[in-house]
């Protein structure tokens, strides 16, 4: 039996959260990204947590994994369909952040 919920958010927290998921989910609303690519901007992840994280974001139909077959492996990720619908959401937690870092002096590094 499929888990119920009791509020759109519940459900929308439990696909796209974690400490991971959605900044994953914010550098691959930029476009296509190789898994190094997404290593290098995330450099607090783990290579293990962030494999597990794109499996899970790929189980769940957000995210869309390409293996081009050459060597050295060249995998691509990519929003889905399903994932594109979250870009207004993921730019209003962005522009929410930014605006949060500049009121209270956090800083945040630009992605390398």
């Amino acid at each position: 039996m499929p888990k119920r919920y009791h509020c759109p958010v519940e459900l929308a927290i439990d696909v796209i959260g974690g400490v991971w998921r959605p900044v994953i989910l914010a550098h691959l609303k930029e476009g296509v990204h190789r898994y190094g690519e997404l290593r290098r901007r995330m450099p607090g992840i783990s290579e293990k947590m962030l494999v597990q994280r794109l499996r899970e974001l790929e189980a769940d139909g957000l995210v869309a994994r390409a293996d081009l077959g050459t060597v050295p492996p060249h995998v691509e990720y990519r929003l889905t369909e399903e994932g594109a619908t979250l870009a207004p959401v993921l730019q209003a937690l962005y522009d929410w952040g930014r605006g949060r870092a500049a009121r209270t002096g956090t800083p945040v590094a630009a992605p390398r």
